[in-house]
């Protein structure tokens, strides 16, 4: 392309690029350049025309060459597929006719602030500095999958949408992308998918106040995700699946004052995931299924109201459980699905760490009581048995209630009707008490037992005390081996 080929608007640019001086077109700095379409030839800049200057790189000795336009129309398509341009490129206020192409392309620093475009492809391209794309509006899909961005990544209040919306497609994609420094999207707005699977992150990345919107489909992919420092979604509002699977998260996901919404399938997918820290301070209750099967936290923060009716814990591990409850608000939540002893494990961990013995020992109790109700009846029975005694050996003064009890009806009955002794003039005086002693407790003989012999329905009272002190005995040791085995 020769420079006679050129319009007026164009050789504006060209003159200007070897020293990187501004050409701004805009009839005032806040007009909106969604009514881009209709600016006519005056501000209009062919895409071809920005392909063959960045691509022939004119310099002059001593400046630093920039394609800096402001408020044009680009028509055509800005094609830069495979090309090497090193030098920064920034196309801020502009309306694109067509989508840019930068297929496997290197750039230096990219720069589309507040423009309008039809959608991005830079798939497996290379940026060797920054990229923003901030307040832009994409009515296509904005992809940098595969590609590699050595420092910050922008779209804050970026708002974007897949040309296939009603079909559940990708808004923004940033799948298997590499970053150097951080993802900075706060404010966005997607209707689509949004894809962060199998992105690296060296720092953090931030989609506070975002707003995802593809009901019924997939509205944050994040699966392995793997960042440097935190995933901060503060205030994010989901309409669609969230899943962070195989995600590793060192320092915060902080979903504080989340709205997630998914009423007819998975909202929140946590699993197999290494995460510091999350948080769910002040966050809506959760419209959907949650999934934190197998994932590892160091400190869990959420309030019981905000789960949903199905919530999957397998396996889940934590250190820190906030913020403090009594266990008895925490236990319904571990009854909505099936018997897990991990979960329970992991709660009364957590309260013992605190040590707050009391909660500790009613999560205890709570999970024999509930494995219960997954044995036989045979085993029922004797499980029954040990709760009523000893409480599992965690309601120790039970079985010195009941001993006193029966202590005490052994004694009073013996008392008002003795036994006849075995051989009169042999038998030591009857001691009502240490003869009900002698039945209650099987390891100690006062001698009592083996001299008097009841009659009637005292002798059915006798055969029940020895009973009673056999089952006293076994659940009262069971019990003392668990509380040993604990601690």
């Amino acid at each position: 392309m020769t420079y006679d080929e050129l319009t007026q608007p164009e050789r504006r640019v060209w003159d200007a690029f070897p020293a990187g001086v501004a050409v701004d077109f805009r009839a005032a700095p806040e007009e909106d350049p969604a009514e881009g379409v209709g600016w006519g030839s005056a501000r209009t800049v062919r895409g071809e025309v920005l392909r063959a200057l960045l691509l022939s790189h004119p310099t002059t000795a001593g400046e630093v060459a920039k394609v800096d336009v402001r408020g044009a129309r680009i028509s055509g398509q800005l094609d830069l597929r495979h090309g090497d341009i090193t030098c920064p490129v920034h196309l801020t206020h502009c309306y694109f006719d067509a989508e840019p192409d930068l297929y496997a392309a290197r750039l230096g620093e990219l720069h589309l602030w507040r423009s309008v475009l039809p959608g991005l492809a830079a798939v497996g391209t290379q940026f060797d500095s920054f990229v923003a794309l901030s307040e832009c509006r994409a009515t296509g899909m904005v992809s940098f999958s595969l590609a590699r961005i050595a420092r910050t990544l922008y779209l804050d209040q970026l708002r974007a949408e897949s040309a296939h919306a009603e079909e559940q497609g990708v808004a923004v994609a940033l799948n298997h992308t590499v970053i150097g420094d951080a993802v900075v999207a706060t404010g966005m707005s997607a209707r689509g998918e949004v894809r962060l699977d199998g992105a690296t992150v060296t720092a953090q990345v931030s989609l506070s106040s975002a707003r995802l919107h593809n009901p019924g489909g997939m509205a944050l992919n994040a699966e392995g995700l793997t960042v440097g420092s935190d995933l901060t979604v503060r205030g994010l509002y989901a309409q669609g699946r969230i899943t962070l699977r195989s995600a590793r998260i060192p320092g915060q996901l902080d979903l504080t004052e989340a709205r997630l919404s998914n009423p007819d399938g998975m909202a929140l997918r946590v699993s197999g995931a290494v995460i510091g820290e999350m948080w769910l301070r002040g966050a809506a209750p959760i419209d959907g299924i949650v999934n934190l099967r197998r994932t590892q936290l160091q400190l869990l923060y959420a309030e019981p109201a905000l789960w949903p009716e199905q919530v999957r814990l397998g396996e889940l591990t934590y250190t820190t459980l906030l913020p403090h409850l009594p266990a008895a608000d925490r236990l319904p939540l571990l009854e909505r699905e099936e018997y897990l002893p991990h979960a329970y494990q992991q709660l009364a961990a957590a309260y013992q760490r605190v040590g707050d013995d009391a909660a500790t020992r009613l999560v205890q109790l709570a999970k024999h009581r509930r494995h219960r109700t997954t044995l036989p009846a045979y085993a029922r029975a004797w499980s029954w048995a040990q709760d009523i005694t000893v409480g599992y050996g965690f309601r120790p003064l039970r079985a010195a209630a009941w001993l006193g009890a029966l202590l005490l009806i052994g004694t009073l009955t013996y008392a008002l009707r003795n036994p006849a002794p075995l051989k009169p003039g042999e038998a030591p005086d009857l001691n009502p008490l240490f003869y009900t002693f002698d039945l209650l407790l099987p390891i100690i003989d006062f001698g009592q037992e083996r001299a008097y012999a009841p009659h009637g329905w005292s002798q059915w009272l006798s055969y029940a005390l020895i009973i009673s002190g056999w089952l006293l005995v076994t659940t009262i040791v069971a019990g003392i081996t668990r509380a040993i085995s604990r601690s």
